[in-house]
């Protein structure tokens, strides 16, 4: 099945999109709500079977995101190609580190910036290097801690497209107190268009993921591509890490980490700064993942920093 949230004239609502066509579940249904209650499938059964509001066309509807307030959202990085490009940014000889073969590593992102489809980006704050990530997120769907590799895939109720927004600049200044990253990244991450569940994209499974492709367009202009079965780790993988010793819960988002040629930080580690040039206001950036859909967004302008003062230093 594949799940929308979209906004109505009294707020968000879910949606199971059928033939260009969305047919509403109840008011006052929630995606969240129904992952905690386990009933996503049977309301969405429910939803195609049963008489209820009519049917409305998908490209009358403002979507959001699938699921709009997600509980956390942890970032990893999967795709070897792409880690491998970016490392090339703190010089040609740099190399991937032992350590990234070893687990796959991932950090905690901002789940209070979520946008939708239609929302446009701001740039952040003071960034003069703003750049995107394509990924692939997958939804949990119940609570599990300390879960199995073996087991892990049940735990997913879907997987949907996630664009990791970055200020390149200042996530490179954070790190150098080798913390974060934090507001190089916390204000914008985009979800959707929609929530597709694991049984859909069976035909195109493979080890770690599926076998579709995944693209990269600004301006009209091709970026970079890859196939998202080019993770090196897979879902289950990622699972069974993030829930060690701690607990996942439903509406968990796993982004997979940005696939090859995905951003531009990889292409500026390859060929240089002078490669292309930051994303800035106007720009617009079409994705697209086989099977899960297309966005396209528009970058605006952003908020000026409020000034902070230096910390006072010999304390």
């Amino acid at each position: 099945m594949r799940f929308v949230t979209y906004a109505d004239d009294d707020g968000d609502r879910v949606g199971v999109l059928h033939h260009d066509q969305v047919h509403p579940l109840g008011r006052g249904v929630t995606m969240l709500g129904l992952l905690r209650d386990g009933t996503l499938r049977a309301a969405g059964e429910q939803a195609l079977a049963a008489p209820g509001p009519a049917p409305r066309a998908v490209g009358d509807l403002r979507l959001r995101a699938p699921i709009p307030d997600p509980p956390a959202v942890r970032d990893f990085m999967t795709f070897e190609r792409h880690v491998e490009g970016v490392s090339r940014l703190g010089g040609t000889d740099a190399t991937i580190p032992e350590r990234w073969y070893e687990a796959p590593a991932f950090y905690f992102t901002n789940p209070y910036a979520i946008l939708g489809p239609a929302d446009d980006v701001p740039v952040p704050p003071s960034s003069r290097m703003f750049d995107l990530e394509l990924e692939v997120a997958a939804v949990i769907g119940r609570t599990g801690r300390d879960i199995h590799p073996d087991d892990a895939d049940s735990y997913v109720a879907g997987y949907t497209i996630l664009v990791d927004w970055s200020a390149r600049d200042v996530q490179f200044a954070e790190m150098q107190v080798r913390l974060g990253p934090t507001k190089g990244k916390d204000t914008a991450t985009t979800l959707g268009p929609v929530l597709v569940t694991p049984d859909e994209l069976q035909p195109w499974r493979t080890d770690t993921s599926f076998d579709l492709t995944m693209t990269v367009d600004i301006n009209g202009e091709r970026l970079g591509q890859d196939r998202w079965s080019s993770m090196a780790f897979s879902y289950a993988d990622m699972i069974a890490y993030a829930s060690r010793g701690t607990e996942i819960r439903p509406g968990d988002i796993l982004g997979s980490g940005t696939c090859g040629g995905g951003c531009l930080a990889e292409l500026w580690g390859r060929e240089g700064l002078n490669a292309h040039r930051p994303l800035q206001p106007g720009d617009v950036v079409t994705v697209t993942v086989e099977q899960l859909g297309t966005l396209t967004t528009r970058v605006v302008p952003g908020v000026e920093p409020i000034p902070i003062p230096p910390a006072r230093r010999g304390r």
